[in-house]
């Protein structure tokens, strides 16, 4: 199968989804003075450098180059760091991640496993030595050392490259010093495992001990003569990594941080600045319960700050908790039905604002994402939107201004606004002093050649948020066939007010389709009881595709007679559940890395829907599309199922998939199942995401009868 190279799959895939070349990951001076970030040299390539922005005149420098560091030579990625960039999907190459001292002086990044440091104010970079493969690199506050974790060892050079020693090393194989375990990265938001004192004398370290873990091998068919991946999986209902956390000095003193570990043993997020003692959040397994917890970093003593507790479960949000200057608890709490922001035990915020983020705390006020809540005056934020606000005691201030979705990173007076809007490509990045612009961040990212023609409304009587494509050559008026493309679920709203989150959905609408994305309950950011509605079931899910898509149909040129569904992950679970459960409303999907059996999901996430598959096994059997007994829930007629997976996925393990097609096989239902050999949760490589498309959009026509050839561009 082969496409002109200016096509949209072809440009869409090296490209990587019009994001390379694009600035991303900004650290703002305390001073103001520099705004450092990463971007590659254009929008096909892959290598990102690390980059300066001199505020005051507006000047961009690039910080550090990764081929001029590693000589022409081959990025060389160990097998830890791997699975943390799949964890953070991180596709990218060269300098995908940094870290910087408290001042943004000094900052430290890993190449091929290499450890490197760049002086920001004179733009040099160069090697220090250290074991390898170097993973996580982060100065000290002060600049004068850099820790990092080396083969499960956390380790410490100075910045100079001198005196490189082991702070701790692992006592066996299943053990790790300054590494978060897979339900952290995976599912908390925490991706690190240690983290530096204010007085750059000592550290909070992470020490993981996965040996309770079942193992799980991952391996290639295609090439049998590889050995296969031994991974420790925390499937739901089973043990968790015995995470604890210690106090350990530059002097070589240990000591262990204490808490009720056996009630709360998450260790979620973890705080250290000037503002106030070392925090700790630790959830108990049911996540109905969390505490803030402040140590003793001379003790290992903890004393309670703040206690949760909810009847569903309790959230995890970026930047939260942590101190203000003051000393007070900020915090991102469900109260009086409203996801709001409270410092100390007094909430800023009520139910017009639906908080995401905590994203800068300052004497002055807190810089938040969020967007409406659901008593918002009528017509203050439009379907999709996420704006920045500025929070305190005397009120709530919108700093983003244009409709769209903005987010924001600020310090010494310096905002870096990233806005992104329907009616433009990409995000436009602004730096602001105060309220004035001081200058715009240039982005490479390639232009997709085409604009979406989308329309963010809502459905149903619980106004869904949704978003309906037409092709762009359509009268507006001629049914057409249905393309349900949602991801529908925890985590992942896909009904956002920006342009590039539309493109595939636009191309999939060109090839003849009316595509609707679907937001129904589960999907983030409309109001906690929006999220907790799929406690215990997921199916509700499928009831909002169902729901919106009829509702819709009343306003827009759907033709039900023929209705289609694709979906990856979450989405791929639902296309599946959608053809297998509703055949009277789907008449053929795809699903993508489908979770087939919630029971082959990790324990922090399917738990905190689902509940302990030993104590709600009929939660397990109703959610999923494959149980002990066989197909979960057959229904006539049987409806054309395509189901893709990547093979090395260690998230979403192809057993999934496997399983799902055994028993369609069992029950005589007529199914494809596409192997993608080498592929894990993210299809990255151009020839198989620039395929996947075409494969896709082939056999939704071959399904549904639409008998025109696609179109290429």
């Amino acid at each position: 199968m082969t496409t002109r190279s200016d096509s949209f799959p072809r440009r869409h895939a090296r490209t990587q989804r019009f994001t390379l070349g694009a600035p991303r990951a900004f650290t703002v001076a305390p001073d103001g003075a520099r705004v450092v970030f990463l971007r590659s040299t254009s929008g096909t390539d892959r290598a990102s450098s690390l980059w300066v922005l001199d505020v005051p005149g507006g000047r961009e420098r690039v910080a550090a180059d990764p081929r001029a560091l590693l000589g022409g030579d081959h990025e060389k990625l160990s097998a830890d760091e791997r699975a943390r960039r799949e964890r953070s999907r991180e596709s990218g190459a060269g300098i995908v991640g940094y870290a910087t001292d408290a001042d943004v002086e000094l900052a430290s990044f890993a190449l091929s496993g290499r450890l490197f440091t760049a002086e920001l104010r004179a733009g040099t970079a160069r090697e220090l030595p250290a074991p390898g493969p170097v993973i996580d690199p982060r100065p000290s506050p002060d600049g004068r050392f850099v820790a990092y974790v080396a083969r499960g060892a956390l380790r410490v050079v100075g910045a100079e490259g001198e005196g490189g020693r082991a702070l701790a090393e692992p006592e066996s194989e299943n053990v790790t010093y300054g590494l978060a375990e897979f339900v952290a990265a995976e599912e908390m938001g925490r991706s690190r495992g240690f983290w530096w004192s204010p007085e750059s004398d000592r550290l909070l370290v992470a020490r993981v001990d996965d040996t309770p873990v079942r193992r799980w091998w991952i391996s290639d068919p295609a090439h049998p003569e590889r050995d296969p991946q031994h991974v420790p999986y925390p499937a739901a209902g089973t043990d968790n990594a015995d995470v604890r956390l210690f106090v350990i000095g530059l002097d070589g003193s240990r000591t262990e941080v204490v808490w009720d570990w056996a009630r709360y043993p998450y260790l979620a997020h973890v705080h250290w600045s000037e503002a106030g003692a070392p925090l700790l959040l630790v959830q108990a397994r049911d996540q109905r319960s969390q505490l803030y917890l402040a140590v003793d970093p001379g003790t290992g003593a903890t004393r309670l700050v703040h206690a949760d507790e909810d009847p569903v479960w309790l959230d995890l949000f970026p930047g939260v908790p942590c101190w203000s200057p003051s000393g007070q608890l900020v915090r991102i709490a469900d109260e009086g039905g409203a996801r709001v922001l409270a410092v100390g035990e007094r909430p800023l915020t009520g139910p017009q604002l639906h908080v995401r983020a905590v994203l800068d705390v300052t004497a002055e006020d807190v810089l938040v994402s969020a967007s409406a809540g659901e008593e918002a005056p009528e017509g203050a934020a439009e379907v999709g939107e996420v704006h920045v606000y500025r929070v305190n005691e005397l009120g709530v201030e919108r700093l983003s201004q244009e409709p769209g979705v903005h987010s924001a990173v600020r310090a010494g007076g310096v905002t870096v606004l990233a806005s992104a809007a329907l009616d433009r490509p990409g995000a436009r990045v602004r730096v602001l002093r105060g309220d004035k612009h001081t200058a715009t961040i240039t982005s490479h990212a390639e232009d997709p050649g085409m604009s979406p023609r989308v329309r963010l409304t809502e459905g149903g009587a619980r106004r869904i948020p949704c978003a309906v494509l037409l092709p762009r050559d359509h009268d507006g008026e001629t049914p057409l066939p249905v393309l349900m493309d949602p991801y529908g679920g925890p985590h992942g709203p896909r009904v956002v007010a920006a342009h590039n989150a539309h493109l595939t959905s636009q191309w999939f609408a060109d090839q003849g389709f009316a595509v609707v994305v679907a937001d129904g309950r589960g999907t983030p950011g409309r109001s906690p009881a929006w999220e907790k509605a799929v406690h215990g079931d997921f199916t509700v899910a499928l009831d909002d595709q169902v729901e919106a898509l009829r509702d819709l149909a009343k306003s827009f040129p759907l033709d039900l007679s023929r209705v289609a569904v694709r979906g990856w992950s979450f989405g791929g679970w639902l296309a599946g559940l959608a053809v297998l459960r509703r055949p009277d409303v789907f008449h053929a999907g795809i699903a993508g890395a489908p979770v087939t059996d919630w029971r082959l999901y990790d324990t922090h996430y399917t738990e905190r829907y689902l509940g302990d598959p030993a104590a709600s096994p009929e939660a397990y059997a109703n959610s999923s599309l494959v149980t002990d007994d066989g197909l979960s829930a057959p229904a006539e007629p049987h409806r054309p199922l395509m189901i893709v997976h990547g093979l090395a996925d260690d998230n979403v393990v192809v057993a999934h998939a496997l399983r799902l097609s055994s028993a369609l096989l069992a029950a005589g239902r007529p199914h494809e199942v596409l192997p993608l050999s080498g592929v894990t949760h993210m299809t990255p490589q151009e020839q198989v995401a620039e395929n996947l498309l075409l494969l896709q959009v082939d056999f939704l026509k071959r399904s549904l009868g639409v008998a025109q050839p696609h179109k290429s561009a």
